[in-house]
């Protein structure tokens, strides 16, 4: 109905004064919130492990998502997106751990980088973060962190002969064991977010690799960026960039694969108001704009 002054009262109708805003970060920078932003959802994924010598597959970039982290509004804070590490050379040493990804909102959540996956002569992989690396023959146990931000790699096959390494841990699932003589181990899978408006999946642990390719198989990549590993004929697969997934396995003439680059996606949601009254012009603009919804 009007009223003397030419408004119209009615329902409530919400108006969007400020819309949605998703930010991708693939590399290191700030963020800015939206001035009437009050807290904002948020995925953080570290880099991903790398692979190890004829070994273990890289452990996949921690991984962490909430919703309702405080925030100020129209204010920066720096985001850092953890580069992926680097496949091991040598027999001797486990591939690299991944870079930490780090949300430094006033209250800050870290993501930890991957653990490389061990060679095939030690029996140890990279010191863990947010999944573990393949281990030369013990099962990688992933790093202590609370919430959880991934799972253990697996064991290799304990034979003299190929030395299939086993799978790094992806934060959906922990990396496979290898068979000797059978196959390597699979990476553990990743786990999905839709925070980008499309279904992703992240972090997922490197395949393990083998020192020869007669009578094994490669170990495959987790699904949400592992890497497949390598054989004697075959390098090893590089982690895919900005998934935090991990390197796999090498073989013994190739080095274990570098792990992915993570990513910081942040997303503020829309804020309406709400009014029972409108002049004639509130009416006509916001109807034009397409502001005024029928629900």
């Amino acid at each position: 109905m009007a009223n003397s002054n030419g408004g119209i009262i009615g329902v409530d109708n919400p108006v969007q004064i400020q819309a949605e805003q998703i930010t991708t970060f693939n590399a290191s920078g700030t963020l800015t919130t939206q001035p009437l932003t009050t807290e904002i959802e948020y995925l953080v994924v570290a880099g991903g492990g790398g692979g190890g010598h004829a070994g273990g597959g890289g452990g996949a970039g921690g991984m962490l998502t909430g919703t309702g982290n405080p925030v100020s509004g129209n204010s920066p804070y720096p985001i850092t997106v953890g580069a992926g590490a680097a496949g091991s050379s040598s027999g001797f040493n486990p591939g690299s751990r991944g870079n930490n990804s780090v949300l430094g909102t006033p209250t800050p959540y870290t993501s930890n980088g991957g653990g490389g996956g061990a060679g095939y002569n030690v029996n140890v992989s990279q010191p863990t973060g947010g999944s573990a690396g393949g281990d030369g023959c013990n099962v990688g146990s992933r790093g202590s962190f609370t919430p959880t931000q991934g799972n253990d790699g697996g064991g290799n096959g304990e034979g003299t002969t190929n030395n299939e390494g086993g799978g790094g841990g992806g934060k959906g699932a922990a990396g496979a064991s290898a068979v000797n003589g059978v196959t390597a181990g699979d990476g553990g899978a990743g786990s999905p977010s839709t925070i980008s408006g499309s279904d992703v999946t992240y972090a997922g642990g490197g395949g393990g690799g083998m020192r020869t390719s007669s009578g094994s198989t490669i170990g495959s990549g987790g699904a949400g960026g592992g890497a497949d590993g390598g054989s004697s004929e075959s390098p090893a697969s590089n982690g895919t960039s900005n998934t935090g997934g991990a390197g796999g396995g090498g073989g013994v003439i190739s080095n274990g694969g570098n792990g992915g680059s993570g990513v910081v996606i942040v997303s503020e949601p829309p804020v309406a108001n709400a009014s029972g009254m409108w002049d004639m012009n509130a009416l006509y603009d916001n109807v034009k704009a397409g502001t005024w919804t029928n629900a």
